[in-house]
């Protein structure tokens, strides 16, 4: 993204309240439009470099002139999310123009509307040996990680930008999360009744583009079999990536991190992590 403006005094508009807001957007993963007005001539109200965000549920954020003018940006802004690519138009403040809007200005302003794409996120059941490995490894590819565990201990070596959370049993977090398309649970606990507890409750939310546990063959069998006897249709288990991750032969935490985090990538991209190679 880029948060230069094409004025005289770029940062004219970039105050630490809007920077902040930014920032706080990127974090709560809420998809938004950066509109920076780029260029301007004639009577305009609002000079180059000033900035709005447009948010995907049509909130705005700041000023590019307001009015009609205003709610014609904000509309292209919604569509250039949906289609996740940036523009830049101009848009005529005069009358008698062919695609006037009954502005009077007098003058006319480009926009540059820059979609935000935001970033897949994982949620860890567990803080162990591998719950580590994936969440440092989910990290340096870009991903927001939140990792669930009554261990607060545990937690304490995870990298700062990883969210903690030990106040919440796993089975309520999962309940009470809204879970979204490009959002992966990954179930990782020291046991397999935790495990257990937890994918009865995943299997019953929608939203989630992935759900995977850790485990061998026998205990992904018996944690099934045990679901089933308690009613939980088979059909929803067949959402459950488990054994978790791509068949690499993984055996280390690192290892298994690199099999899980392929794995993630594949089913929320819906891609077919096939070998890339190419025939000769």
């Amino acid at each position: 993204m880029s948060l230069m403006a094409t004025s005289s005094q770029p940062w004219r508009a970039m105050t630490d309240a809007f920077v902040a807001e930014l920032m706080a957007a990127r974090e709560a993963r809420k998809p938004f439009a950066v509109v920076t007005v780029a260029a301007t001539t004639g009577s305009v109200p609002r000079a180059a470099g000033s900035k709005m965000l447009v948010y995907a549920d049509n909130k705005t954020s700041g000023t590019i002139g307001g009015g009609k003018f205003e709610s014609l940006v904000a509309a292209d802004a919604l569509a250039s999310l949906r289609e996740r690519k940036p523009s830049l138009k101009s848009y005529p403040l005069r009358e008698g123009e062919a695609d006037s809007f009954g502005a009077i200005c007098g003058g006319e302003v480009t926009v540059l509307i820059e979609p935000q794409a935001v970033s897949e996120a994982i949620f860890l059941i567990g803080g162990g040996h591998c719950s580590h490995a994936i969440a440092r490894l989910a990290l340096e590819c870009g991903l927001f990680v939140t990792v669930i565990d009554d261990r607060a201990e545990l937690l304490a070596d995870l990298p700062p930008r990883v969210t903690r959370v030990s106040d919440i049993s796993p089975v309520d977090f999962i309940a009470s999360h809204q879970w979204q398309s490009d959002e992966g649970l990954v179930i990782v606990s020291r046991n397999h009744e935790i495990d257990r507890e937890a994918l009865a409750v995943a299997v019953e939310q929608t939203g989630a583009g992935y759900i995977g546990m850790i485990g061998s063959r026998r205990k992904v069998h018996h944690v099934f079999d045990r679901l089933r006897e308690r009613g939980v249709a088979s059909e929803k288990l067949s959402r459950v990536y488990a054994p978790l991750g791509l068949d690499i032969g993984a055996d280390s935490p690192a290892e298994i991190a690199v099999s899980t985090i392929a794995e993630i990538f594949a089913v929320l991209r819906q891609r077919p992590a096939t070998n890339l190679r190419l025939a000769h």
